[in-house]
């Protein structure tokens, strides 16, 4: 039976609630951002009014702020946003037990089981941006598809309060047009090296060859062609279900700020050396590593870069971050919060090689050198505790990173 599935975004989330919560927000332009008072606070959801006069989000306050002089900056209210995530995922749950929530304002629905109660995807899509709408005052886009990829991309495709259906009559008609950026796990820098290979778009993805994408990409490649051509077949779990790692992270907000390249080494290895440690104890490895970084204004930014193939070591994640910092980052501002995680997991025992960083040649004995250090450092801190070994480098620091191996 072919499955339908629903992936249901909430619109504008937070400004949607926070138009809920003062309705005289509503026919105002305004944005939520984490520090109104600082002009270089980041945007983090605008109403239909302001993107009228282009403000979008991630956009600096002072950006935003050239673009509508009559922007209304309000403060952000999580505990409010998590009250109506939960009423709208309650609503998904009468029509299926089938709701994976993949963030506070998302979720995907395999409603396959469904149909025979509540009509067709286009039918239930359409009852429940109605029911979300009534209920709530919060509006929804809604994609309908054969996957969860695509019905992701069907959620984006129109907005605001639309549905979308992405079949397999007409996925080559709406999907392969699109730019290949607008893919899951196909970063700004993973669209650049497509861009050179002459890649722009979803179809080129899925009309490319494979080997040739392998050799710049990595097994990335195999994963991202699957995605554009529709071949995605991972489940929407329900509760209860043993559910996949999305992802595995840390952060640290440092005792004091990190300034200099010196200071980015030492709080960038200790925490790739914790969040490697933990992909080894859950039998995963990493296609894509992401950092945050906060500095003490409060504003942050994120990068993500993806991998040629997927690791577990700390060294190569640390490599990776690093090389994320020295692009978006200077190294003299000072950073108040770091946060390293890798994304886009496989198994432990999945095919593919390790190739380290440090061996480009494709020579694989270093990586193979490397997990034995890491592993024999897993079984020491096992056996003695989270604190009875730690690089050279980190003894004695001021940064505040002793308990990482901890969480």
């Amino acid at each position: 039976m072919e499955r339908t599935i629903l992936h249901c975004d909430c619109n504008s989330f937070f400004a949607s609630v926070e138009c809920r919560l003062r309705p005289e927000l509503r026919d105002v332009p305004m944005a939520v951002c984490g520090d109104p008072e600082s002009r270089h606070g980041i945007i983090l959801a605008k109403n239909e009014p302001a993107k009228k006069y282009g403000v979008v989000t991630a956009e600096t306050i002072w950006q935003a702020r050239r673009k509508c002089p009559r922007l209304v900056l309000v403060p952000t209210h999580f505990q409010e946003y998590v009250k109506y995530s939960r009423r709208i995922n309650s609503i998904y749950r009468r029509f299926t037990d089938r709701v994976e929530p993949f963030s506070i304002d998302e979720s995907w629905l395999d409603v396959t089981g469904s149909r025979a109660l509540f009509g067709d995807g286009k039918r239930i899509a359409d009852t429940l941006r109605k029911t979300v709408r009534r209920e709530t005052g919060i509006t929804i886009s809604v994609g309908v598809s054969f996957n969860k990829i695509f019905a992701k991309l069907g959620s984006d495709y129109k907005k605001p309060d639309a549905t979308t259906v992405i079949s397999r009559e007409n996925y080559r008609r709406i999907v392969f047009p699109l730019p290949v950026g607008a893919l899951m796990f196909c970063g700004k820098k993973t669209a650049e090296i497509l861009a050179g290979l002459g890649i722009h778009t979803i179809g080129d993805l899925a009309g490319s060859d494979r080997e040739l994408l392998r050799a710049r990409l990595g097994k990335a490649a195999g994963m991202l062609c699957d995605y554009a051509a529709g071949l995605d077949d991972s489940p929407v779990r329900g509760p209860g279900e043993e559910r996949e790692i999305k992802s595995v992270g840390n952060s640290v907000t440092f005792r004091r700020d990190l300034v200099g390249a010196e200071d980015i080494r030492k709080g960038v290895k200790a925490i790739a050396d914790s969040v490697a440690a933990r992909m080894r104890r859950n039998g995963v490895r990493c296609w894509v590593v992401q950092i945050g970084i906060k500095n003490p204004s409060l504003r942050t930014i994120t990068r993500q870069k993806t991998l040629r193939e997927p690791t577990h070591l700390a060294r190569e994640i640390g490599a990776a971050a690093l090389d994320l910092i020295s692009a978006c980052w200077n190294p003299n501002a000072p950073i108040r919060m770091l946060a390293i995680s890798g994304t886009a997991l496989v198994p432990d025992g999945a095919p593919g090689g390790q190739l380290s960083f440090f061996d480009p040649g494709g020579d694989n004995r270093s990586g193979e050198k490397q997990e034995k250090l890491e592993t024999a450092m897993d079984a020491i801190r096992e056996k003695y505790g989270p604190g009875a070994v730690t690089s050279g480098t980190l003894l004695d620091n001021d940064l505040g990173v002793e308990g990482l191996h901890r969480k």
